[in-house]
């Protein structure tokens, strides 16, 4: 996920952990199987290397690899085990937030690198919910939605109305349970992909002018 940082949580709604990789931990993030990895441990709770590699096709020995990767750049962390020969690991945070790097160099390198990265796991996502649609309860068709909205906006405005939609997500997450616990019986982890961006074409792009 990339976001601003969260507001300041109310007195009233619980506070959302983040962490805000560096370089490179950003790097070893960006790896498809351990994109996918850290998504199934924040949603849905504590698992082992064994238990994720049959639900991503896997051997354990390549699941185990990618943990200790994640491990190693504090993605996640042990979690309590419920037995001695299982090693436990849970998400050590709610989202990942990724600043946009202002310079070009290694940094801005990676940031392209890992909205590709994100950009193609999502859209993964949103075929798989988009084959589940029919098969929705009313409600939750009701519930869901794919919109594009066009409006001119200059680079400020732009800045402002993402940072204003992503506070507003912030705080009914804020709200919500903790990803990864029990969830009550009329509750489900709810996806909203928030892709804001300049119409493409109508912005220079390196030495090239875009046409009018």
């Amino acid at each position: 996920m990339k976001t601003p940082v969260p507001t300041q949580a109310s007195a009233t709604s619980r506070n959302v952990s983040e962490i805000v990789p560096d370089v490179t931990a950003l790097k070893a993030l960006a790896h498809p199987v351990r994109l996918r990895m850290l998504g199934m441990l924040r949603i849905d709770g504590p698992a082992t290397a064994t238990q994720l590699a049959a639900r991503l096709g896997l051997n354990s020995g390549a699941t185990s690899y990618h943990l200790r990767q994640l491990a190693q750049y504090g993605f996640i962390e042990d979690a309590p085990a419920t037995s001695r020969r299982d090693r436990w690991w849970k998400a050590s945070h709610e989202i990942t937030s990724v600043r946009p790097a202002e310079s070009e160099g290694e940094a801005f390198d990676m940031d392209v690198a890992f909205a590709q990265a994100i950009l193609s796991q999502q859209v993964g996502q949103m075929q798989k919910a988009a084959e589940e649609y029919a098969e929705l309860p009313l409600e939750w068709r009701k519930a869901s939605t794919a919109s594009d909205i066009v409006i001119p906006l200059t680079a400020e405005k732009a800045e402002a109305l993402t940072t204003r939609l992503n506070e507003f997500l912030m705080e009914a997450m804020r709200e919500a349970p903790a990803l990864g616990e029990p969830l009550p019986a009329d509750t489900v982890p709810f996806t909203v992909m928030l892709h804001a961006f300049p119409y493409p074409g109508r912005l220079p792009h390196g030495e090239e002018e875009s046409e009018p």
